[in-house]
């Protein structure tokens, strides 16, 4: 397959943008992987994105907490920790500590949070 690459306004100008279901649904990781060899830039190697190391729903339930209740408690949107956990977007650095540390030793981090 020809990897054909065109500017947003172009796409407009020919009528374009419909996805193709069907081709979409048909392709493969093989795929896939031969379209990131032919074109390096085609996507980012997801292989080398180091693991997330807490699972943010997973600690949200373990502490009994509704999504609103955490977002608050971690002075985050509410957007935010969904996006974080549907997998849209990672927490990283600060974050993702905070949210470690929120996994071992939950009374601890809420109790300095509410402080």
């Amino acid at each position: 397959m020809t990897v054909v690459r065109k500017t947003l306004a172009q796409i407009r100008r020919e009528g374009g943008g419909a996805v193709n279901r069907k081709r979409l649904a048909a392709t493969t990781a093989a795929d896939i992987a031969r379209q990131i060899a032919e074109d390096a830039d085609t996507a980012p190697d997801l292989a080398m994105r180091p693991a997330l190391r807490v699972m943010v729903k997973t600690v949200r339930l373990r502490l009994g907490l509704t999504q609103e209740q955490m977002a608050k408690s971690l002075r985050i949107s509410g957007a935010t920790l969904r996006n974080w956990e549907q997998g849209r977007t990672r927490p990283e650095g600060p974050a993702e500590a905070l949210l470690i540390a929120l996994d071992r030793n939950p009374r601890a981090v809420l109790r300095a949070l509410a402080g």
